[in-house]
């Protein structure tokens, strides 16, 4: 048996830029980090004693006795792609909901091919992992999606993600005092709206208007490199926040598909309690939402948006990882 685990990520600037049609013509960066909310993918070989070959447990319970049969679309393209001979039990369980905003597709990819290759007892890098993941997403399962999910689930950590125009990823961790990344984390708050929906819906439409946006995009750009500089010099942190305010902004004037009236609700509600800036993550439209609030505002905030779930998180470094091999 094998157990691989993936983080989830939070995304403050960058969102957009990291979609092929974008970054092949003018590039892209994004800042995100990973924090301590997981996806755990279990599999082991089947023995041969059912009318199965394949049994694949999420949401739902799936037996097949060929990998075309399968109904979960990831999971057939890997399995697909990666031809294992033998039959399979995969197990996906994960701490927080899909479709909420996190990356939880591509942490399940990324995951369900790093547990995949290690049954096979093959060890792989965590670039490998990366461009599979985006290969499979991307090329074979047709997803509209961008490229830093794969990256921020197989790497973790507190990263600069940087996608050329000639195809490259490059991921440069942020060197931060330790005092200064945990004032950062000890300034965000996590909320789940309740919300959920398919990203790749909404990205479509985004991808669709790219050239549209291009303005918005260029400067949703140059907020990772203000974002980088407010955290490396030291200063008044709460500028972060006013920052994170403006790319929610340009985020919400890119496509009427990010957000809804009942989400703008939320967020005015959350800033008259004292929130300072914050975003919705992921494509939009709903899931989770990020807010940076001063400390002592934070009490005032959680009574506001009292009917949602507050999930409180650390930032996390380990990326995806073996964490059982009884292969």
């Amino acid at each position: 048996m094998i157990i691989s685990r993936t983080p989830f990520r939070i995304s403050f600037f960058g969102g957009g830029t990291d979609y092929p049609p974008w970054f092949k013509q003018h590039g892209g960066a994004v800042l995100s980090t990973s924090f301590d909310k997981y996806c755990y993918i279990t599999c082991r070989e089947l023995p041969p004693f059912f009318e199965h070959k394949y049994r694949i447990a999420y949401s739902k319970v799936e037996n097949a006795k060929d990998i075309s049969d399968i109904e979960h679309p990831a999971v057939r393209a890997v399995l697909a792609e990666m031809g294992l001979p033998q039959g399979l039990e995969v197990h996906a369980d994960a701490d927080l909901p899909a479709r909420s905003g996190l990356g939880s597709s591509s942490s399940f990819v990324v995951g369900l091919l790093h547990s995949l290759t290690a049954l096979q007892g093959t060890r792989v890098t965590k670039e490998w992992l990366t461009q599979e993941a985006i290969r499979i997403e991307q090329e074979v399962l047709k997803e509209n999606v961008g490229s830093q999910d794969q990256a921020a689930a197989a790497h973790g950590g507190f990263n600069v993600i940087h996608f050329q125009q000639d195809g490259v990823l490059r991921v440069d961790p942020l060197v931060l005092p330790a005092s200064r990344r945990q004032e950062l984390n000890d300034h965000l708050m996590l909320f789940f709206t309740g919300f959920s929906r398919f990203s790749s819906d909404i990205a479509k439409a985004q991808v669709a208007n790219i050239e549209k946006n291009s303005e918005s995009l260029h400067r949703i750009r140059a907020m990772v490199d203000e974002g980088v500089s407010i955290l490396c010099e030291d200063g008044d942190i709460r500028e972060f926040g006013h920052l994170l305010h403006s790319a929610w902004v340009y985020k919400r004037g890119m496509s009427d598909q990010v957000s809804n009236a009942g989400i703008d609700a939320l967020y005015e509600k959350a800033l008259r309690a004292g929130a300072i800036g914050g975003k919705l993550l992921g494509a939009g439209g709903g899931g989770f939402m990020l807010l940076f609030v001063a400390p002592e505002q934070q009490a005032a905030v959680r009574e506001a948006l009292r009917d949602l779930i507050h999930v409180p998180f650390k930032f996390e470094n380990s990326g995806s990882q073996v964490i059982y091999y009884q292969p």
